[in-house]
């Protein structure tokens, strides 16, 4: 039922972040009077739709997408235009065609193709700034939910220096330096060598290079803080697996890690985050997702490969709406509480909404970021003119033109997305 209920909620995230998506183009669309004849979410047959006003809003088959139909997108062909002949010059025609053809009598001046430079940008960008604002929303109530981690607080204290071969503690085995010092299960490191230690990362960082030094730590007991002197030694311990398997290679021997030792174990528990590391954590999450864009191509030739191969595929690979829906189901079967579950669900649907907003931004038709470049180009061209002191203005951009571009990325995008169902299907992303 878990598995169920989570395939749910990322099926309900993905069509309300596509929903939001396009309110984000249709209310200031509407602001600025252009007329939109259409709000759908999904492709494909439509399975409910509803007139309201002068509008049809209604749900498609295919969750792949949504789109609004807006009134005059394309302005007609420029005077002494001819009708080209080629398969590409009827696409360009036919489109110029069908735009024209949407604008009512009497009402040509609310085509969206008349909007000022400022007002088309407001409008194509909506979209993908209603996707951002999403991402900051579900990352702010991810991280203020936390998931449960390894805390500062003491869960237990060694009694003793572990040795390379992992034996147990006797008489003759020196003391842990965390035991020697006084530390007890139940303090909590509010500080490190003068570092503070939010997290216990921060406090293994702390600890890292300290071996032989004595080190004040500053720690809480029974609501009343206390400054004891540690002094960590510098140890080969083995390296054991989550169950305290002693990890061998393959000459059987027992593998060993070399490090400074204090002697304590962390607590678990559910950790808030501070809404400060928001904008970090939105950061790294663009920075992340840009730059799976810029090497998008890349992306899916190596998922392809990793498919059809022995290669497992990459845990940073790309995946299709597919591939979104098996994380949710390895999020719902996690063995862990339901607020850890929900939160991850959240910071998954987050990550989705930036890769939304930064795939949006491609300078491509038929994305978002081909129209605002078309309206850049405008705007450049009618500047220019205001500069030279022309009388007469250029037209809107003759934005029909670009019709084969978007038609090649349409077939680009189409069979990327449908080797990548096939990878998420055949062989999927294990991020859990």
């Amino acid at each position: 039922m878990s598995i169920v209920v989570g395939i749910l909620v990322v099926v309900l995230g993905i069509a309300v972040s596509i929903a939001l998506h396009e309110v984000g183009h249709m209310v200031p669309a509407k602001a600025f009077g252009v007329r939109v004849s259409q709000y759908m979410v999904g492709f494909g047959p439509t399975l409910w739709s509803r007139t309201k006003g002068e509008t049809e809003y209604g749900v498609k088959a295919i969750p792949l997408g949504g789109y609004v139909r807006m009134v005059g997108m394309m302005p007609p062909a420029p005077a002494g235009t001819r009708r080209g002949s080629g398969f590409f010059a009827q696409v360009i025609a036919d489109a110029r065609d069908q735009s024209v053809d949407e604008i009512r009598p009497g009402e040509e001046q609310r085509a969206f193709y008349h909007l000022s430079t400022p007002k088309k940008l407001v409008v194509m960008l909506g979209g993908p700034v209603m996707n951002l604002v999403l991402a900051v929303v579900l990352t702010a109530a991810f991280m203020a939910i936390g998931v449960t981690q390894q805390t500062t607080t003491v869960a237990a204290v060694s009694e003793c220096v572990p040795t390379a071969t992992g034996a147990p503690c006797d008489a003759s085995a020196a003391p842990a330096p965390a035991a020697a010092a006084g530390l007890r299960a139940g303090d909590r490191i509010v500080s490190y060598d003068g570092n503070r230690t939010h997290t216990w990362t921060d406090l293994l960082d702390a600890i890292d290079g300290t071996a032989g030094q004595a080190v004040p730590v500053v720690v809480e007991r029974d609501g009343k803080q206390l400054t004891l002197t540690i002094t960590p030694v510098d140890v080969r311990r083995a390296v054991v697996e989550a169950d305290g398997t002693v990890v061998k290679d393959a000459r059987g021997e027992v593998q060993t890690v070399s490090g400074a030792f204090l002697g304590v174990a962390p607590t678990m528990a559910r950790q808030a985050m501070p809404m400060s590391q928001v904008p970090a954590e939105v950061g790294r999450m663009f920075t992340g997702t840009a730059g799976a864009v810029v090497t998008f191509p890349a992306k899916v030739y190596q998922a392809v490969e990793q498919t059809f191969t022995d290669a497992p595929r990459s845990a940073d690979g790309v995946m299709s709406v597919v591939g979104v829906g098996r994380a949710a189901v390895g999020v719902a079967g996690l063995d862990a509480t339901v607020m850890d579950r929900v939160a991850i669900m959240l910071s998954l649907l987050a990550s989705l909404n930036m890769a939304l907003f930064v795939f949006n931004l491609i300078p491509l038709l038929p994305l978002d970021g081909g129209h605002v470049v078309n309206a850049l180009y405008e705007g450049a061209k009618r500047t220019v003119a205001r500069v030279r002191g022309l009388r007469v203005l250029p037209g809107p951009a003759d934005v029909a033109r670009m019709m084969p571009v978007a038609y090649v990325m349409f077939v680009v995008l189409m069979g990327s997305g449908l080797l990548l169902i096939v990878a998420d299907v055949v062989d999927p992303v294990k991020i859990f």
